[in-house]
């Protein structure tokens, strides 16, 4: 949810957010229009009812013989009043319902435009070059016995797998080597639920125009399975009063994640780009609205020194306004380049949510005063970033291939594997 002062004192501006993701700029009018018919909903509940409150008060104190009298004027004023609360409701209903379609303001500078607007901001390492045919992340994976995806189809269907052998320590090696990452630059570690309430779901953004990509458990559970462990650390303050007086709050939460890919039908059914399960390491951060585009850049910091260590080629693209989620003012991508596409695919996300989540969860702090008089709570702004993630493998496999289906395992994982240098072919 928007802050509402921003939406009442500068609606142009919100307008030219909504421009620049590609929606409606009438939503505004008619959140504007929605939010005072709500306001004046509820100051005629609120007049009605202390005007209750005083009559109930001058019947208390009539003689007898005129409460009688005044018996009728009760109930006609009793009746008033509860029709004047189910519009107050009603308007509150309708207000929550045109606010909701407003997605978070975006931070100047951010591209307009949809998917192909991004801006690209650098590009870090040479892309690989090979004396050989090369060889795709899945079919190394299979000459390796790392990847089995007819097996995973044969259990659970298409777009599932198994991680075997060294893929399964593969992309445990990349996670505990992201969680090193994170403990040392302050982060604490976090294994979250991968099960959540309505709520928290719808909180964080994700039941929007995506909800056809939430798995959901309805009837007796109503949970919905998560897509990545932001939903469940964004709920994690909940309806709470978070102190920030020794800086930000950091997280490393680790989780199995799930996504149907609704929509996405025919895309990447090779291999493991795109599948329905995997795991992943995320970053999220509570901060002050003043210091959250600073965190932002700190957190794309942390992921390219993952992606340099690695040996990857990548660039760093300013996602377009039209391509952010509801809850994003702004969203830096890192996209590694993948051989055998002959292209730049996605491996981490970073975005700066500032208020957005933290007004629909309620998650606050109370910023210093010189005075140390109590000051007035305000809403936390909310980030989050990928540190690893299972789809990092394909990048892996791909760009250290050699001629005979084996890999290089480069040098800042190979403690992580028990100091294997090279991943070998299986008989």
């Amino acid at each position: 949810m928007i802050d509402l002062a921003l939406l009442r004192d500068q609606p142009d501006l919100v307008r030219r957010s909504q421009a620049a993701r590609g929606n409606d700029e009438a939503t505004v009018d008619a959140a504007i229009e929605a939010d005072r018919s709500r306001r004046s909903a509820l100051t005629a509940f609120e007049d009605l009812r202390a005007e209750q409150n005083a009559f109930g008060k001058q019947v208390a104190k009539a003689p007898k013989d005129e409460k009688a009298a005044l018996v009728a004027q009760v109930k006609e004023l009793a009746e008033r009043v509860k029709q004047a609360q189910q519009a107050s409701n009603e308007a509150s209903d309708a207000a929550a319902s045109a606010l909701g379609r407003i997605e978070n303001v975006i931070i100047d500078g951010v591209p307009a435009g949809g998917e192909a607007d991004f801006v690209e901001l650098r590009r870090v390492g040479e892309a690989p070059t090979f004396d050989f045919e090369a060889r795709d992340h899945l079919e190394i994976g299979e000459i390796l016995g790392a990847i089995d995806m007819e097996r995973g189809a044969k259990v659970s269907g298409s777009r599932f797998y198994f991680l075997r052998g060294i893929g399964a320590r593969l992309e445990i090696a990349l996670m505990n080597m992201a969680l090193d990452k994170a403990l040392q630059n302050g982060f604490v570690p976090m294994i979250t639920p991968t099960l959540v309430r309505p709520e928290i779901m719808q909180g964080t953004g994700f039941l929007g125009e995506h909800a056809d990509e939430v798995y959901h458990l309805d009837k007796e559970d109503d949970l919905y399975l998560v897509g990545t462990s932001e939903v469940a650390l964004a709920g994690y303050h909940k309806d709470e009063i978070v102190d920030l007086s020794d800086g930000a709050l950091r997280y490393a939460g680790w989780s199995t994640c799930y996504r149907r890919e609704a929509g996405s039908y025919g895309k990447d059914t090779r291999g493991i780009i795109r599948v329905h399960q995997f795991n992943k390491l995320e970053m999220f951060v509570y901060t002050t609205l003043e210091d959250a585009e600073a965190e932002h850049l700190r957190l794309v910091a942390l992921q390219e020194e993952m992606l340099t260590s690695l040996g990857l080629s990548y660039r760093v693209i300013d996602v377009a306004a039209g391509d952010l989620g509801s809850s994003a003012a702004r969203k830096f991508d890192i996209e590694a380049w993948v051989p055998t596409q002959g292209a730049f695919r996605e491996l981490t996300s970073t975005s700066n949510c500032t208020t957005f989540q933290a007004r629909r969860l309620d998650v606050r702090h109370r910023p210093a005063t010189e005075d140390d008089a109590p000051a007035k709570t305000q809403h936390v702004a909310t980030l989050n970033g990928t540190l690893a993630t299972t789809r990092w493998i394909v990048a892996l496999l791909e760009t250290h291939q050699q001629a005979d289906g084996s890999v290089i395992v480069p040098e800042a994982l190979r403690p992580y594997l028990g100091g294997l240098e090279v991943l070998e072919p299986q008989a």
